[in-house]
């Protein structure tokens, strides 16, 4: 899909500007606020020699070791590095490295200083949960339930049409230094755990926003929480961007295991896991298709996939390649090899049909030729083994890379790059029939068989584009479809000038496909830098659909006929609980979250020219 990765050309020329000066993946590149002058010019070139002396070998990018690339490297926390080569996975390695050096790989690796944002006291209480093991786990994962419907009952809700007018601002925290906010929180009990851009894991209380314990990861959290109880013991899953899985004890704080899934170097995660059945389900993306961009690089080799793991312990149990190894297909002009066939990215979260006993994921474009039959689709797995069982292939011959349209890792100028960046949902339709329906970057939303994996119908709801259509998700009530349509002007495909860009919310009948209502996305009006559509995925109530905007509103609607019932403009500066400065933006990525009268919304996403920002903010009906 999807926003972790670049997609349009105005962003493709300041990148390969900087690619003089940097190593950096795109979204450390442009929107690390440490990106200048982050460590000066005698240190870079020390780390830099250390590096190539001592790390290299391994650690490249087109290494065939599973050790991550350096764009992975990048794309991690200097404080991680410096960890891990010093008490760590790289002790050994790192013995020989004094301290200055371990940091001066550090800064060179992430361009970033070696820092450690100090909380105040004041922004920390103490964590108690309730000893009671009844109803502790009140919101986890990604769909809210292994369907990945999107869904909350009006109890569950505790806001309904009645006294949603009446939601207020009831606190603001701020992740310290970040740009982008795009963890969706789990609830547990009186607390909500979430993750942050640098890697940060906080245990936050629902009415006051203190902190109770914070875990540091290895890179960005970028996916949903998952959480699961076994009697007293409540374990919180999730992976960070280079593709590290952790199982973190939530009364505690500490972990339990960590172990990375990846299978290439360059093998990233932007989704969610899932637990089943004592599996964590990890979607395997790629951040190769970034490194494409630099002409002497040998493009390209990775594969997405889905590896699941063994929730006790993190042994992996199987792994699932979207796409085969791939092979020497050809030479550039330079001389260097070009391979194929690749990418194929698992952007989302996976869905679980626990009837079938299958998984649910949708692909991503291949990233060099040739095309591979298993992009751009939905798949099933079988859920003890990993085998495909079906895989229904909605666009064929999408190949795309960031070098696209203008340099020599393009493979071809014209694919659309129309991701499936999200899996499908799992509903009955009309007639009590059990259908998927998946939204696509194309801006068609697809109804398909779970059987045979046939489609059922087709409806565009958009232009769709490398920024169009359907990004994140969907969400339903059991009796319709929810979908926003991004359609960003910035990106859009244009290859067909007679359909229109339409960005907005659309309510859908599961039957046929038809469309029920749509609200457009309201204007920007004086806002600078601002591009208004529907790309996060919304949340449905019983009554309500919920839905950010890259203008960084946050609305409600009523389900029934679309009118909006309450919005709260978040672009703004907050005074926060935890004592860091707050800004908030634009409203992309996972839908809000709600449990027991609060919504907690996510605002700033300082990536493709939207406003950046670093809240998690908490609401309330005063009613």
């Amino acid at each position: 899909m999807n926003k972790g990765k670049w997609s349009f050309l105005f962003l493709i020329i300041p990148l390969v500007i900087l690619s003089a000066f940097t190593i950096n993946t795109p979204e450390k590149i442009f929107f690390s606020n440490t990106l200048f002058g982050a460590s000066n010019d005698t240190i870079k070139a020390k780390g830099k020699q250390i590096f190539f002396n001592s790390c290299n070998v391994c650690h490249k990018d087109s290494s065939s070791t599973l050790a991550p690339g350096v764009s992975i490297l990048s794309a991690m926390t200097p404080k991680s590095i410096v960890a891990t080569l010093s008490n760590g996975k790289m002790q050994a390695q790192g013995a020989a490295l004094s301290k200055d050096e371990r940091k001066a790989v550090a800064e060179w690796l992430t361009n970033s200083t070696l820092k450690n944002t100090i909380l105040h006291d004041s922004a920390f209480k103490p964590f108690k949960i309730s000893n009671n093991i009844n109803s502790i786990i009140n919101h986890s994962g990604w769909g809210n339930d292994l369907k990945g419907s999107g869904f909350r009952t009006a109890q569950q809700a505790g806001i309904t049409v009645k006294n949603v007018s009446g939601l207020k601002l009831k606190w603001a925290f701020a992740f310290p230094d970040a740009t982008v906010v795009r963890s969706k929180p789990a609830v547990i009990n009186d607390w909500i755990i979430v993750g942050g851009q640098y890697g940060d894991l906080f245990a936050i209380d629902q009415q006051t926003g203190k902190i109770g314990w914070r875990f540091e990861a290895s890179a960005a959290i970028r996916g949903a929480i998952f959480v699961e109880q076994k009697g007293s013991a409540i374990t919180a899953y999730f992976a960070d961007y280079s593709s590290n899985v952790y199982a973190v004890d939530v009364r505690t704080g500490k972990l339990k295991w960590n172990k990375r899934a990846g299978f290439d170097a360059q093998s990233s995660v932007t989704g969610s896991v899932v637990v089943y059945q004592g599996k964590v389900i990890v979607p395997i993306s790629s951040v190769e298709v970034a490194a494409a961009y630099r002409g002497d690089y040998s493009c390209c080799t990775s594969s997405g996939g889905v590896v699941a793991l063994d929730a006790n312990n993190g042994k992996i149990k199987w792994q699932y390649r979207v796409v085969p190894k791939a092979s020497q297909t050809g030479t550039k002009k330079n001389g260097s090899p070009l391979y194929g066939p690749s990418g194929a990215p698992v952007w989302s979260s996976p869905t679980i049909d626990v009837k079938r006993k299958r998984i649910y994921i949708g692909t991503g474009q291949n990233y060099s030729q040739p095309a591979s039959a298993g992009s751009d689709a939905i798949q099933a797995l079988d859920i003890n083994t990993g085998k495909l069982l079906w895989s229904y292939q909605a666009t064929s011959r999408d190949m795309y890379n960031v070098a696209c349209p203008y340099f020599e890792n393009c493979p071809d100028k014209n694919s659309p790059d129309i991701d499936f960046g999200m899996a499908p949902m799992i509903m009955n339709d009309d007639n009590g029939r059990e259908i998927l329906v998946a939204g696509q970057k194309s801006g068609v939303v697809h109804g398909i068989s779970p059987d045979t994996g046939k489609p059922l119908w087709q409806t565009r709801i958009g232009k769709g584009g490398k920024l169009g259509g359907i990004h994140w998700g969907m969400a339903n009530d059991g009796k319709s479809v929810f979908a926003a349509n991004a359609d960003n002007i910035l990106a859009l495909d244009n290859r067909d000038t007679s359909i229109k860009g339409s960005p907005g919310i659309y309510s859908l009948n599961p039957t046929d496909g038809k469309v029920n209502w749509k609200m457009a996305t309201p204007p920007c009006k004086d806002k600078k830098g601002c591009f208004p559509s529907n790309s996060a995925a919304p949340l449905v109530t019983s009554d309500l659909v919920f839905a950010g905007s890259t203008d960084g509103v946050i609305r409600a609607y009523a389900s029934s006929d679309g009118k909006l019932l309450w919005e709260f403009d978040t672009v703004k500066i907050f005074e926060t609980v935890n004592g860091v400065t707050g800004k908030g933006g634009a409203i992309d990525g996972p839908a809000p979250v709600i449990s027991n009268g609060l919504l907690f919304v996510n605002s700033g996403y300082g990536m493709f020219g939207q406003a950046p920002g670093n809240l998690l903010l908490a609401f309330e009906s005063a009613q």
